[in-house]
Order: C-alpha cells, then structure tokens, then sequence
C-alpha cells in the first residue's frame, strides 16, 4: 500500500511539473498589455471626435472599446486575425481628406510630429482607429475573458498576433480611403534600406491604394541629421520602390532631404551643418541662421528708424521732400502705413 501510494504522489509530482514548465514556456518575449488600457482607449476615442477631429462626428467610443477587446480577448494570442477587427474599423471609420494621406517606414516619431495631429498630414496615426491603438500593446488569453499584463507575443513569435493584426488591418483600411497626392515619407538612413521588403507599406498599403482614385505619389527620402545618407532617389531600394509604383501606373515624384521636414528635424540640431542656411549672394560670407540675423535686424531697424523719424521730419520741414511720396510710397509692399507716417496722408501701394 506504501508502495502504491508513493507511486501516486511520484507520479502527481511529475504531472505538475510538466504543468508547471508549459506555463513557464508560455510566457512570451514581448511586453504585456499596456495597463489602464481600457481607459486609455476609451479616453483616446474621446479626445480625437471632441478635439483633434470633431469633424468625424460622433462617435460610441464605449461601443469602439468593445469591438476593439473582443477581437483578441479569450483566443490564442497567436491566432488573431487582420478580420478579426473589422468591427472596430466599422466603427472608427471616418473620411481621410484628399491630399493629406502620409505613408512612412522607419521614422514613427518624426511623422507624428510633421503631420501635425491631422493639421498638415494625416498619418494612419491621425486617423481615428489608428489614434486608439498607436504606441500601445494587448493582449489576451486563450480560454479567458483577462488581458495578459505580464506579456504578449512578439512577431518574431508568431506573426498572427493582436498587435500585428491590428495594424495589418489598419493599414489596409487607409490604404484604401487615401486620394489625392499621396506623401510617402522614408528613412534614407535607416539599416538595410529606405523601403524595406517585407514590411507594411510594401505588403499592406501599396496592394490597396485605389489607383483610381490617386493622382500622383510624391516620395521623401530623409536622412537622420546625424545618420548616414544610405539610401537616395534612384538608388537602391527608392529605385526598386519608383520602378514599381510607375510599373502599376502611378506618376511618381521623389525628393531627397525634403526641406520642410529637415526644417523640423534641425529645431533638435540647430548646430548641426545640415541645418546651415547659406546666402544667395556670392560673395556673401557663408553661415549658419543665426549669423545673417544681425544683418536683417539692423537692415528692418534703419527702415523702421527712417520712415518712421527721419523721412516724416524731412517731410514737412525741408522743400520738394514731398516728392518721395510718388517713388516710395507707390512701391511694392512699401505700406500705407509706411506712407501715413511719411507723409500723412495714406496712399494705396501695390499688393504684396
């Protein structure tokens, strides 16, 4: 009886080892969910319909938060499909403006802060659904209603996974609802490459663009202020991406170091030669921004200091003076202003 029983508990022993092990293998590489994830959510919904984009119009976020939750709670977390949140998208969908869809590889933080939240692009980021999840990470487990807070796993885990998923789904849906120009911005000092193969705007974004509805592709290439210049326009993988775009009919654009966006990343760098302004004038002395500033103030200052002071006294006081009003204050961008304080009498000037 001894005998037996000990292979009982021998045997119990082993059982829950093995148990013991399978759910220490079972906790994956990534991060887990992102906590308060609800309410961030939730919140998130909110803050875009009543201040980012009001335009959207209203919006059930708690109905959005419920789509989003059931299409990866109480499944393996390695089996959520780009289907699976087809509700949520239902829900978030809203109109994307022509001309202001920006795609983008390698450079997340740069196009968030160049788009403007929806000001001056709109980035998948800046749509409503993309808004809800970006930065983020979920979730769930198999046979159970609870997030995972401890981890999550990572693609290289399995790709069919709810981040994943979700963005796979998302890109597709703004791919198809962008029109107008389209704004490609890439990394030009990124590893391995400006467009990378596999990747989303190669596998989820390109294969849905409605053609259509697309007039032209314009490409910016960017290189990191302190980054190498790896890849250009008409080079290495920006000549593969050119050459199928134009392959599949579209008129394709490409800039290299696009200046608005390296106007935007030189606020970091000021110091940086990249960030150097050089004047026109050829034998001008070459320098950074802030070396021309002296010149330019004190040019405005002798203008100010001379309309507002020295011309108006010689006006009054010294003899055919007032002959200047018709070579002066009929000028180009000269100013009535200008003209009242030289003068005083307000003549129109030609329109700036």
């Amino acid at each position: 009886m001894m005998k037996s029983l000990f292979w009982s508990l021998l045997l119990v022993s082993v059982l829950f080892m093995n148990s013991f092990s399978e759910v220490q293998r079972s906790k994956w590489k990534g991060e887990g969910t992102t906590q308060n994830l609800e309410s961030i959510v939730i919140g998130r919904c909110y803050d875009y319909i009543r201040i980012v984009n009001p335009a959207v119009g209203e919006k059930n976020c708690s109905e959005i938060w419920e789509a989003f939750k059931n299409a990866f709670v109480n499944k393996d977390p390695c089996s959520i499909l780009p289907e699976d949140y087809e509700l949520f998208i239902n829900l978030s969908l809203h109109t994307i403006p022509p001309n202001k869809s920006l795609f983008w590889e390698n450079n997340h933080l740069l196009v968030n802060s160049f788009a403007g939240r929806g000001r001056r692009y709109m980035s998948l980021a800046d749509t409503l659904f993309g808004f809800c999840g970006d930065f983020l990470n979920w979730c769930g487990q198999a046979n159970s209603i609870e997030l995972d807070y401890e981890s999550c796993p990572t693609t290289e885990e399995c790709e069919n996974n709810a981040v994943e998923s979700f963005w796979r789904m998302a890109s597709i849906t703004y791919a198809q609802h962008s029109s107008g120009v389209i704004h490609v911005l890439l990394n030009g000092s990124a590893v391995g490459g400006a467009y990378p193969e596999p990747g989303f705007f190669a596998d989820y974004e390109i294969p849905n663009l409605q053609k259509d509805k697309i007039s032209q592709i314009a490409i910016w290439v960017v290189d990191d202020i302190e980054g190498p210049d790896t890849d250009s326009c008409g080079t290495h993988t920006v000549e593969k991406l050119e050459n199928r775009l134009r392959t599949l009919g579209y008129d394709v654009t490409c800039t290299d170091n696009y200046k608005s966006v390296m106007f935007l990343l030189c606020v970091d760098y000021p110091d940086d030669s990249k960030c150097t302004l050089s004047s026109s004038a050829p034998a001008a002395q070459r320098g950074p921004i802030s070396s021309d500033r002296g010149g330019s103030w004190n040019k405005l200052m002798s203008l100010l200091f001379w309309t507002g002071s020295i011309l108006p006294a010689a006006y009054h006081f010294l003899p055919g003076i007032s002959d200047m009003k018709d070579s002066l204050c009929h000028q180009p961008c000269f100013g009535c202003q200008n003209c009242l304080r030289l003068t005083g009498h307000a003549v129109s000037s030609l329109p700036c």
